[in-house]
């Protein structure tokens, strides 16, 4: 599990074995079964999620109907709007595979840049990429019809193509299952 995220950083910033051992000593990894609920809507939690293998979804749950808004799948992370808040929280975190995570809280980040600022400045390049990608998800949400969401997601994030069941990628969409198969089914013929 090490490796991965090792791995992972290894992209950004080389680690020493201080910094490499900090990171084994902080108990941080978690394998979560698929459909375990890591965060509920009215909890406040103080834990953000980075995936090391499988994929998470955040959703609402709105009239009975659960309405998915995000899926997070290997080497990349969510910090629930609770954590920094400390305010219940508004939609829920769950996972949709069987997933290894990694977990971190507000005070174990203080303490790692503490001893450790480069990870610090690590941090806020994730955090930018990540922010600039959920804004271009949204304008792509806002913009876009169905179908151009759809063949977005296909050439954007493929895998989720396979890995998300129809109707979870429906609710992400903003249209029903069938309307999904129907839209498919055109784009088919098109091609």
């Amino acid at each position: 599990m090490h490796e991965l995220l090792f791995d992972f950083i290894s992209k950004y910033i080389t680690l020493n074995e201080d910094e490499k051992e900090a990171i084994k000593s902080l108990d941080i990894f978690r394998v979560v079964k698929k459909g375990t609920v890591l965060l509920k809507e009215g909890e406040v939690s103080r834990e953000g999620y980075f995936v090391l293998k499988g994929c998470l979804r955040t959703y609402y749950v709105i009239g009975g109907e659960e309405k998915n808004t995000g899926f997070y799948t290997e080497m990349e992370g969510i910090t629930p709007q609770c954590v920094r808040t400390n305010e219940p929280s508004e939609y829920y975190v769950s996972s949709m595979e069987d997933s290894i995570i990694s977990v971190s809280t507000p005070e174990m980040e203080v303490e790692v840049f503490e001893k450790f600022p480069r990870f610090e400045s690590l941090c806020r390049i994730l955090s930018e990429e990540l922010l600039a990608k959920e804004q271009l998800n949204f304008d792509i949400f806002r913009t876009q019809s169905p179908e151009q969401r759809y063949l977005s997601l296909t050439k954007n994030r493929p895998d989720l193509i396979q890995r998300i069941p129809q109707r979870h990628l429906a609710s992400y969409l903003g249209i029903t299952p069938e309307s999904l198969s129907r839209l498919r089914a055109r784009i088919q013929k098109k091609e």
